[in-house]
């Protein structure tokens, strides 16, 4: 029996990452039977037959999964961000950091371009708020060792808008990958999505990356199962103030005597993130509580 990671999932086929190298695996038919599928991400135990065909026995315990796009035990998201075609808003940036802070995964802000534009209100909104942040360019080069560092002995998974040039990092940081980039329209101020399904790449040192889909397909339905009352916590810069409220159920909107609009007010925290968690906020309160029970 051996233990690996899947790699790439395709045709039915699922490619295990192994000691001994990538294992090529059929599941076992009783996955179909009791409603789990094997992911892009997940540890397996597999074995081969006398004809050295691989099978994936069964799934090890998983830390998380996401349904789009299909991939499972992410330990960090890092995020790719611009300031220059296509610019990234900030508001897409904060809701994929409460889909993180749900999953339980760090997040990691990639402002990348940066030989084209330093993006420094992006950066300063982000770094001021606690997140990890790294400038770099795919084409110089800038920051991607500091990148490499940042995701070592994780797995964790590329997203951000397309054409903000998640595969080119990738390229750099795995040379020989080939992973197809595309070009971003003047017109539009958007890329071509390149990357077609889920894959894993080993940067060694038990370090995989995920590129996924642009932004629009990573799971943002997981926004609708937050309740309103919960996504304070979501918002690491909100930590320090979360239970000095003068009413204990305080929403941080309007409500007299909030340590959050007072430290708002303060300077103490951006407010392109209040704003974000206002917007998140009232999107959520127009889920009854009824239905996030049913969606979940």
């Amino acid at each position: 029996m051996r233990e690996g990671v899947i790699s790439k999932a395709l045709s039915g086929f699922y490619y295990v990452s192994t000691e001994e190298g990538i294992l090529e695996c059929k599941a076992r038919g009783r996955f179909r039977l009791d409603g789990t599928s094997p992911l892009v991400g997940d540890r397996v135990l597999c074995s081969t037959d006398a004809q050295g065909r691989g099978r994936i026995d069964s799934l090890l315990p998983r830390r998380n999964w996401f349904i789009r796009p299909a991939v499972a035990n992410i330990d960090a998201m890092v995020f790719i961000a611009a300031n220059t075609n296509p610019v990234t808003d900030p508001f897409l940036v904060d809701r994929v950091s409460v889909i993180a802070a749900e999953a339980g995964c760090r997040l990691i802000i990639c402002v990348n371009k940066s030989d084209i534009d330093q993006a420094e209100e992006l950066y300063n909104i982000y770094a001021s708020s606690g997140f990890t942040v790294i400038r770099t360019s795919a084409e110089t080069g800038e920051g991607l060792e500091d990148l490499r560092e940042a995701v070592k002995g994780s797995i964790c998974a590329f997203t951000g808008n397309s054409g903000v040039g998640k595969s080119s990092i990738l390229n750099k940081l795995l040379p020989g990958a080939n992973i197809p980039t595309g070009e971003v329209s003047e017109k539009l101020g958007r890329g071509k999505h390149t990357t077609r399904h889920v894959e894993l790449y080993s940067l060694g040192e038990d370090t995989y990356v995920a590129d996924t889909p642009g932004f629009a397909s990573f799971d943002v339905e997981m926004m609708n199962l937050i309740p309103k009352e919960r996504l304070q916590y979501d918002f690491i810069d909100f930590e320090p103030y979360i239970g000095r409220c003068r009413f204990t159920d305080c929403a941080h909107l309007k409500e007299p005597g909030c340590a959050v609009t007072e430290a708002l007010s303060r300077g103490e925290l951006m407010p392109s993130r209040y704003r974000s968690y206002v917007r998140l906020y009232e999107l959520s309160a127009q889920h009854k509580s009824w239905e996030l029970k049913e969606q979940s």
